[in-house]
């Protein structure tokens, strides 16, 4: 993984301002041209994994790992509810429900998959430079 990924970066958190700061400095050391759209994936992914995380009786912090080889970056978030995140069509007027359509903008792929064991689920999203944008929700990270 090493070779694939040669910047590698782990936070453990429970708010979602110190994700998105994480991300910016990370990445406007080795990334600009990414940092505006990882921090937006970042953010919604860490909003929704939050709230996962407070639907459990324990409160577990949220674990992000942020992955870079300076061309694109890996995004893995980790809660401890197992409940796949769901992409929802949001009324006109709702004021939630639009996190995983803003990742699916903003990231050339995302999805999700369990962790049996250590319980919950990791959802991650690839940002980079690919036109070619997939949404799999069932698909494992590229070597991750």
């Amino acid at each position: 993984m090493a070779a694939r990924w040669p910047v590698q970066d782990f936070l453990e958190l429970g708010a979602v301002p110190s994700a998105r700061l994480h991300t910016r400095q990370l990445l406007w050391e080795v990334l600009t041209s990414l940092s505006e759209r990882a921090e937006q994936v970042v953010s919604e992914l860490t909003t929704n994994a939050v709230a996962a995380a407070r639907a459990m009786p324990q409160i577990p912090p949220v674990r992000l790992w942020l992955l870079t080889d300076k061309r694109q970056v890996l995004i893995l978030v980790w809660d401890a509810n197992p409940q796949p995140p769901a992409l929802i069509q949001a009324g006109d007027y709702a004021e939630s429900g639009r996190g995983l359509l803003l990742v699916e903008v903003f990231s050339d792929r995302w999805g999700t998959y369990p962790t049996p064991q250590t319980g919950g689920k990791v959802v991650w999203a690839l940002c980079g430079m690919n036109p070619d944008r997939l949404a799999n929700p069932g698909e494992e990270p590229p070597d991750a």
